[in-house]
């Protein structure tokens, strides 16, 4: 891991008000969990912290009894984040976590790129993911309603669906389908009551280059082979093949074209391409800075491993925005199938313009 272990992690907590982000809050600031964990929140009013749990509070922090730290987003993040750097214990981090909540309707996005971009910050932090809770029952609506909502999501390396006690089965694979057209990359894990173990929303390395390779290449490529399912607009629906309950996934792409125009969810979506032939390394690298510098406002997500002809370690890539990053990461196995495979997640993609460019890096 190098230097990543002496970095604190950070974690962005996205989701729309009232989707549980109190109920996860609380349960890290009062957890018995023996971490010591610092949560920034907007408000504290939101969060509720209960006094008897306070030990001692400056103006802007309060330290829990389980030695969590709670403190609230003054203006800018970054100086919220050196404030709390500077509560470092000599003998080791300040702390195990750090968890970043958004407002119900920021873009993460920014929040995101702030620790790429602060050298301070950077130096003794790492963004470690970007948890986005989602209320089973509400979910649908609001996506319809808010394209906040939507790129909440698409942003997302973990979804959160809370709430699963208030929908049916039924209802839940709907919303899945929903959430997997709009992201094709982050797992779902069901939860009620934002009952979830830490270990899986802290400290998980999303943003870890290394972990790319977990892009899972059965939502790039169906089982069966059909080559022109791929590339179909419910790009993320084919890695369950699960067509009977394909209603809920309709649900998302049929009011495409109605009074509405592109309201209903067509906006935001991710886009799945593949090849099996060898691509010329400098042409991807053009393409992909071209690309991200005329579309990257749209383009939230993108994650990549590509096939470089006559390069024997595989390449690797993930994008926020504008901002790139790439690396080439260990050889292909002797039995592994060769092969590139990419996910761009974002608004009004131009999916023929995006597989022509993609194609056109052919070596």
């Amino acid at each position: 891991m190098g230097d990543m272990s002496d970095k604190i992690p950070v974690t962005v907590l996205t989701g729309y008000l009232g989707a549980g982000k109190t109920t996860l809050l609380n349960r890290i600031l009062t957890g018995d969990h023996g971490k010591r964990y610092a949560v920034i929140v907007n408000e504290f009013g939101e969060i509720g912290i209960d006094n008897d749990l306070v030990v001692g509070a400056d103006e802007d922090v309060f330290e829990m009894n389980n030695g969590c730290v709670c403190c609230t987003v003054r203006g800018d993040l970054i100086r919220v984040v050196s404030g709390l750097m500077k509560r470092q214990r000599p003998d080791k981090p300040a702390f195990d976590a750090i968890i970043v909540e958004t407002t119900g309707l920021a873009d993460p996005g920014p929040v995101a790129q702030t620790f790429f971009v602060d050298e301070d910050v950077k130096a003794k932090t790492r963004l470690d993911s970007v948890t986005a809770l989602v209320d089973a029952r509400h979910v649908m609506a609001r996506l319809d309603d808010s394209r906040e909502a939507r790129e909440q999501v698409a942003f997302a390396d973990r979804i959160l669906l809370n709430k699963t006690d208030l929908a049916t089965p039924a209802e839940l694979d709907a919303v899945e389908a929903r959430l997997r057209s709009l992201n094709p990359l982050a797992p779902i894990l069901r939860t009620e009551r934002a009952a979830v173990p830490l270990d899986q929303i802290l400290d998980i390395g999303a943003f870890d280059l290394e972990r790319v390779v977990e892009v899972r290449p059965d939502f790039v490529n169906p089982p069966h082979g059909a080559e022109g399912h791929v590339h179909d607009e419910h790009c993320g629906h084919d890695h369950d093949h699960d067509h009977h309950h394909g209603h809920g996934h309709d649900h998302a792409h049929d009011h495409a074209h109605g009074p509405r125009g592109h309201a209903h969810n067509d906006d935001v979506r991710g886009v799945a391409l593949s090849l099996d032939r060898p691509l010329d390394g400098q042409k991807f690298t053009r393409w992909i800075d071209e690309l991200l510098a005329t579309k990257g406002q749209d383009i939230l997500r993108a994650k990549g491993i590509i096939d470089v002809a006559g390069e024997d370690r595989r390449l690797v890539f993930q994008a926020v925005h504008m901002i790139l990053e790439g690396d080439l990461q260990r050889p292909w196995g002797a039995d592994e199938r060769r092969w590139s495979r990419a996910v761009f997640i974002g608004r009004d993609l131009d999916e023929t313009a995006l597989k022509a460019g993609f194609e056109g890096c052919l070596a």
